[in-house]
C-alpha cells in the first residue's frame, strides 16, 4: 500500500465524484487513492484513500522512530530554549 505522501494520485474535481463515486470507489477498493480538487483553482482539498492506508497512517505516533535512528549535534552548537521554541 502506497502512502499519499510518497506517490502521484489521480485527482477529480468535486463534479466528477459526485456523478462517479461508485467507480472512484472501486478504484480505491482495489488501492490506489483519489484527491478531490475543489473551486476555480482546482486545489486539492481531501483525498480519499483505503481503509488500511487510513488506519495505518492514524495509528503512527510520535516516538514512533525511537531507537531507530541517532542525532549527534557538534559540540559547538548551541541555541537557547527560547531560540528552538521560537524558530
Amino acid at each position: 500500500m502506497c502512502s499519499i505522501y510518497t506517490r502521484n494520485m489521480k485527482t477529480v474535481p468535486v463534479a466528477e465524484v459526485r456523478s462517479n463515486l461508485s467507480s472512484l470507489l472501486k478504484e480505491v477498493e482495489s488501492g490506489n487513492e483519489i484527491g478531490i480538487s475543489f473551486g476555480r483553482t482546482r486545489h486539492t482539498i481531501a483525498v480519499i484513500v483505503p481503509i488500511a492506508e487510513y488506519k495505518r497512517i492514524k495509528e503512527r505516533k510520535l516516538g514512533s522512530l525511537a531507537g531507530k535512528v541517532q542525532v549527534e549535534f557538534r559540540d559547538d552548537w548551541k541555541m537557547s530554549d527560547e531560540e528552538f521554541l521560537n524558530s
